[in-house]
């Protein structure tokens, strides 16, 4: 049978990749990816997926963002660009039978990339989200997602990643998933 290429709750983890105070100073449409990565977070805790995150060279860079750091208080400290090298990430994803992994986080054309891509040939489906993923600078955010794209990594948003995990709105945190769109909705017609 071959394997669905939708995102639901099972068999799925969320990984934030080093979404860290000094990167996130520089990163393009900041305010939109941190409120869609928090709204990442919080569904994604309450569907019971795998909730993973990291931070690159954190004594150099600084630790993640307060808002992430206080939604996942452990984060393994990473100084290869890819996620995969630490082997307590893999760990995780092995011992939950994870076998789609949905990214967010910063850089988009080097951690989240080379992160995905490695993923990837590990056996794991991908998935980026273009709206809770960026870089420095635009055009590198826009190649990578092509990049990713080519490679075979599926590339969403946010909100359909959340009805994704959901899949009805007969699941019981239905609405509050549905809440938390309507937050990120609201938010995107204010700012």
């Amino acid at each position: 049978m071959a394997s669905s290429h939708r995102f639901t709750a099972r068999h799925s983890a969320l990984l934030v990749v080093d979404v860290q105070t000094k990167l996130m100073e520089r990163i393009v449409d900041r305010d939109t990816l941190l409120r869609n990565v928090v709204a990442l977070i919080k569904a994604a805790n309450l569907l019971g997926l795998a909730v993973l995150a990291t931070e690159q060279y954190p004594s150099g860079l600084g630790g993640s963002v307060p808002e992430v750091e206080s939604l996942i208080p452990h984060r393994p400290a990473k100084t290869t660009f890819q996620c995969c090298a630490s082997t307590e990430i893999l760990e995780q994803l092995y011992a939950r039978g994870v076998r789609k992994v949905t990214l967010a986080g910063i850089e988009a054309h080097v951690c989240v990339a080379q992160t995905a891509l490695e993923l990837s040939t590990l056996g794991f489906q991908v998935q980026v989200l273009a709206d809770a993923i960026s870089s420095r600078h635009a055009f590198d955010r826009d190649i990578a997602i092509r990049r990713l794209e080519l490679a075979g990594v599926v590339v969403s948003t946010t909100e359909a990643a959340l009805f994704e995990w959901t899949e009805t709105a007969e699941h019981p945190q239905f609405k509050a998933i549905s809440a938390i769109v309507k937050e990120l909705d609201q938010a995107r017609r204010t700012s």
